[in-house]
């Protein structure tokens, strides 16, 4: 998984867990609603100006976004 890939996951991740939308989270964090869906897809690189508006409005460490996301254990 590359880098935008972990940030996409991460970035799907935390907005579900607060309960936004892609729209919601644009309009508050300031950005363009089709460049949330291109970031949350993997489509474009994003930069630290955009990770630290994000970083506030979904109240995560901006860090967190580039943390690769746990191993799914296997099924048996």
């Amino acid at each position: 998984m590359d880098l935008r890939q972990v940030f996409a996951a991460n970035l799907r991740h935390f907005r579900h867990a607060k309960g936004l939308s892609q729209e919601d989270l644009a309009y508050e964090a300031g950005v363009n609603r089709t460049y949330m869906s291109k970031l949350e897809k993997g489509g474009t690189f994003v930069g630290l100006e955009i990770i630290g508006k994000l970083a506030k409005v979904l109240d995560v460490e901006a860090a967190e976004f580039l943390k690769p996301p746990p191993k799914k254990a296997r099924k048996k």
